[in-house]
């Protein structure tokens, strides 16, 4: 009776283990992918600011 809490408790760390595995596979896939790892709560206003940031930057440069 005093193991009974390892037959619930191995396939809990066996899904876990595979939950990290998937997430960390997500984030290297992501990164080999682009370059860079993602933002998280990223939304379209940031994509909007890092455009605007970068014509801004493009001009600066090509002024100069």
């Amino acid at each position: 009776m005093g193991y009974l809490w390892l037959e619930a408790a191995l396939p809990l760390g066996i899904i876990a283990g595979f939950l990290c595995v998937m997430g960390n596979a997500q984030y290297y896939i992501h990164k080999a992918a682009h370059g860079r790892p993602k933002h998280i709560g990223h939304d379209m206003w940031d994509v909007a600011m890092d455009r605007r940031d970068k014509k801004l930057i493009d001009q600066s440069l090509s002024s100069s």
